[in-house]
């Protein structure tokens, strides 16, 4: 099964010199990104859902080997709390759609201010469509529980797995793919730091036991700063041996 590493976007200004030459415009770092990475996770669309003509436009550019996660918008999972979410589920399917063969996972990252809801969870998990690969992850701690990890799996979707401050690190498979999201070593603020050769040797360990098992794994990289993100999955990739 495919072995999937990224970072978590890739249009940031303090990664000209690491990523992509300085300077570059906005418009041409995806063509720089693209040249490195066979995966990303859009973060931006979190706070703006994207145009059906801009995932065409992904559709066309990326290379056929390419798949993309995105990250649900913040009016289904924060200002919805996943409550009646039908108009955003069938937008989002319409662009989902129009990505085509390039898409991978859809993100769901959940407040931290929602507690643990079993029924608006079931609820949301059965209008996803069945072709339609989603994670969840999770930042109120009412959440891990057998229940949840059970929930999960009856609907085929992704316990979000977290590395990073003051998140609990749970290795749960509950998908026939695995989801990582890498948030920094730093142990009192998220995305900061990074990962040492040694953290990432036991990442390899774990993902190559979950290839073992016949899932796909999914890992992004989301402590942008200072261009660490680029790196650590640079490393993770070379010790697994994936392109």
């Amino acid at each position: 099964m495919s072995i999937h590493i990224g970072t978590s976007g890739w249009s940031y200004d303090h990664w000209q010199g690491v990523l992509y030459p300085f300077p570059t415009p906005v418009s041409k770092r995806l063509g720089y990104y693209i040249q490195q990475f066979r995966t990303v996770e859009l973060n931006s669309s979190f706070y703006r859902w994207p145009k059906e003509s801009t995932f065409a436009g992904w559709r066309e550019r990326l290379p056929e080997e390419f798949r993309l996660t995105v990250k649900a918008p913040r009016g289904l999972t924060h200002a919805k709390k996943l409550y009646a979410p039908e108009q955003w589920l069938e937008r989002i399917k319409t662009c989902w759609h129009t990505l085509g063969e390039k898409r991978a996972i859809l993100l769901v990252q959940l407040t931290p201010h929602l507690a643990c809801d079993y029924g608006r969870l079931e609820y949301f998990l059965s209008q996803v469509p069945p072709w339609m690969q989603v994670t969840v992850e999770f930042r109120h701690p009412t959440w891990h529980t057998e229940a949840i990890f059970s929930l999960l799996e009856r609907y085929g979707a992704a316990y979000c797995i977290m590395s990073g401050a003051n998140l609990p690190c749970i290795l749960r498979a509950t998908a026939p793919f695995v989801y990582v999201r890498m948030h920094g070593p730093d142990t009192q603020h998220l995305y900061g730091g990074s990962y040492s050769d040694e953290d990432l040797r036991w990442w390899a360990d774990r993902i190559r036991e979950w290839q073992a098992s016949g899932r796909e794994v999914y890992v992004y990289f989301n402590n942008d700063g200072g261009g660490n993100a680029v790196r650590n999955a640079l490393t993770l990739r070379a010790l697994l041996g994936v392109g």
